[in-house]
C-alpha cells in the first residue's frame, strides 16, 4: 500500500470534515497514520488487519474504563473500504518532552495490573506475522534467507509454548518501547495499541532488553526502566527464548519493504546474516 491507496481508502471512508489531500501523512507502514485537525486516521494495509482493528478499538474504551492513560478512539467501529480497514483517533496534544525508559515501566506497571477485560485478547502471536511478511517480500530476498527465517520461527514457536514463566500472564501491550509512549501535558500516554494480547508479561519486558543489546539503547537508560518496573527480565531463564523469537519477527518485518525501498534490503541482510552467524553483538538499526 502506497501514500496513493491510502489515501483513496481515508477519501472512501467518509470520516472528515475537509478534503483528504489537506490530511498529513505521518507514517507508512502496515497502517498509514494522517493527521488532519483534531484527529488521527489509520488505514490498514489490507483486510488481514480488520480483526486486529477492530479489537484495538474495543481495548481503547476497556483502558479508558479501567483509568489507564492512553489513546481514546474518535469513533466506536472500523470501517473496511475496499479491503482497508480504517479507524479513527483523537489527536494527542504536541508532545512536552520524548518519552523515556521510566515513562514506559509505569505504565506498563499499570497495564500489568489489570485483569482480564470482558472481550478475548489473542495470545502473542510475535511470530504469526513471519509468513506474510516473507511472501510480501517475495523475490527481493534470498529465498535461502526466507527458508532459513521459516525454520527458525519454527524453532522457538515450540520453545515459546514451552516457556514457565516468573510473572502471572495476562494483558500486554506486545510492543513495549518508548516510542509507544506520548508525553502529553499531563504525563505519559500509551499508543499503538494494537498488538495488545493476553500472555506472558515477559513479553513486554524483554522488547526492552533486545533494544539494549541491538539497537544502542544505553545501559543506563536500561537500568532505569528495571527500576522502575521493579524487575530486570534478563534473570529469567526463558529471556533467550522470547528475544530470538522477537529477533526472527524483527527481521522478517523489515524483509516486507525490500521490494521496494533498498535501505530496508540492507537492513534486512544486516539482521539476517548477524542471526545466521550466532552474532548477538550486531548493531540492528530501527526501520
Amino acid at each position: 500500500m502506497d501514500e496513493a491507496r491510502a489515501r483513496e481508502a481515508l477519501d472512501g471512508a467518509g470520516v472528515l470534515a475537509g478534503p483528504v489531500r489537506d490530511a498529513r501523512l505521518l507514517a507508512l507502514g502496515e497502517n498509514a497514520v494522517f493527521a488532519a485537525g483534531d484527529l488521527v486516521v489509520k488505514v490498514g494495509r489490507d483486510a488481514e488487519l480488520w480483526d486486529r482493528a477492530r479489537r484495538e478499538l474495543r481495548t481503547a474504551l476497556w483502558l479508558a474504563e479501567a483509568g489507564v492513560p492512553a489513546v481514546r478512539a474518535a469513533a466506536a467501529e472500523a470501517v473496511l473500504v475496499e479491503g482497508h480497514p480504517v479507524t479513527v483517533w483523537h489527536r494527542l496534544p504536541d508532545p512536552v518532552r520524548p518519552a523515556g525508559p521510566a515513562d514506559l515501566a509505569e505504565l506498563l506497571r499499570l497495564v500489568h495490573a489489570l485483569p482480564a477485560p470482558d472481550f478475548e485478547l489473542p495470545p502473542r502471536e510475535l511470530l504469526g506475522g513471519v509468513e506474510r511478511w516473507l511472501r510480501l517480500a517475495g523475490d527481493a530476498i534470498d529465498p535461502a534467507d526466507a527458508a532459513y527465517l521459516r525454520e527458525r520461527r519454527d524453532g522457538f514457536a515450540t520453545a515459546a509454548a514451552a516457556l514457565t514463566p516468573h510473572l502471572p500472564a495476562g494483558p500486554i501491550h506486545g510492543d513495549a518501547l518508548p516510542r509507544n509512549v506520548h508525553i502529553g501535558p499531563d504525563g505519559p500516554v500509551l499508543v499503538d495499541l494494537e498488538t495488545f494480547s493476553a500472555d506472558l508479561r515477559e513479553h513486554d519486558l524483554v522488547v526492552m532488553a533486545l533494544s539494549r543489546d541491538r539497537y544502542g539503547l544505553p545501559a543506563e537508560a536500561y537500568d532505569t526502566f528495571t527500576r522502575t518496573y521493579g524487575w530486570d527480565v534478563r534473570e529469567w531463564e526463558g529471556c533467550a527464548v522470547l528475544r530470538g523469537a522477537r529477533e526472527t519477527a524483527s527481521c522478517a518485518w523489515v524483509a516486507q519493504h525490500a521490494p521496494t525501498n533498498p535501505k530496508a534490503l540492507t537492513e534486512f541482510e544486516r539482521r539476517v546474516t548477524s542471526l545466521r552467524g550466532g552474532d548477538t553483538s550486531v548493531r540492528w538499526y530501527p526501520f
